[in-house]
């Protein structure tokens, strides 16, 4: 008999797995659905191509064309995900390999508060911060001349913004490593550095490119503190020191206002989709590309 009631409790927690994993499957394919049918009228008026490869933004004209949010969204991105990798990584060997376990005992708490700090605060601080000293200092260093409103404002923002996200998943997976690896590699020879760099990196690194993979798309769907330094221009940014539009900034800007002009309403849930199918698409990278670092980790 008991044997009996552990295996209907072992069915049941089964049961409720599996129904826990269909759900989040079929929610994730529910917003995916509902986003293209929402957005579909606009496929009437334009092509996809039109859509995506112009820039030629005119609602009221009937002309969708996202090249600049998408150019302007995949710069800032970029922009992020090339300061805070590196900073993330560094920062993350030297807090389990070199620093005291008390810093790191500190340290975690400090970056779990940064994670969790509101957006909004970090637009703040960057109109404050960020915007003055890109159009004081850093563009006039180039020959430049700008407000401060521009795309590596927003780059530089969304970094700062990313980098206890990333940097927290960076310190578990160096933290994993078992010290078994490390202490065969120094006893062969290796120097601590050389011990760092050829077995704790190269063990974590299907981890680390998760952590940056989940930055990137991170940063693409960030919007209030993006929206707040990036200047929401509608043009094709030529050079980091002009304004952009991110996709995330146009939907929030613009839904529930203007929703009398036609097919407005459709564009922006189609902006949305866009959105949604590239962090997918992101995320569909990373994990192959782990799939692949791990075979040979």
């Amino acid at each position: 008999m008991r044997f009996s009631k552990r295996k209907i409790l072992d069915l049941l927690s089964a049961y409720w797995m599996y129904a826990g994993i269909a759900l989040v499957v079929i929610l994730f394919g529910f917003i995916g659905v509902v986003l293209f049918i929402k957005a579909s009228p606009v496929f009437y008026e334009q092509s996809v191509s039109d859509i995506l490869f112009s820039d030629d933004w005119k609602p009221l004209s009937g002309k969708f064309g996202m090249l600049a949010f998408i150019i302007s969204s995949l710069y800032i991105t970029l922009i992020a995900v090339a300061i805070s990798a590196p900073v993330c990584l560094l920062a993350a060997i030297f807090l389990t390999q070199y620093a005291d376990r008390r810093l790191l005992t500190l340290m975690q708490p400090v970056i779990d508060i940064l994670a969790g700090l509101p957006s909004v605060i970090y637009g703040v601080w960057g109109i404050i911060v960020i915007v003055p000293f890109v159009s004081d200092v850093i563009a006039p260093a180039f020959g430049r001349e700008t407000n401060g409103y521009t795309i590596l404002s927003a780059g530089l923002v969304l970094a700062v913004m990313i980098i206890p996200f990333m940097l927290n998943i960076m310190i578990e997976v160096l933290r994993s490593v078992p010290t078994d690896l490390k202490e065969a590699s120094l006893s062969l020879g290796a120097t601590y550095w050389q011990t760092i760099k050829y077995v704790v990196v190269k063990k974590s690194f299907p981890g680390i490119a998760s952590a940056i993979g989940l930055g990137v798309s991170r940063a693409f769907g960030e919007t209030i503190a993006v929206l707040m330094v990036a200047g929401n221009v509608t043009r094709v940014p030529e050079n980091v020191f002009q304004p952009g539009y991110p996709l995330p900034a146009l939907i929030a800007n613009n839904y529930g206002e203007m929703m009398s002009i036609p097919l407005y309403d459709s564009a922006l849930m189609l902006a949305a989709l866009v959105l949604f199918v590239v962090v997918i698409f992101f995320n569909l990278i990373a994990r192959s590309s782990i799939i692949r670092l791990e075979k040979y980790s």
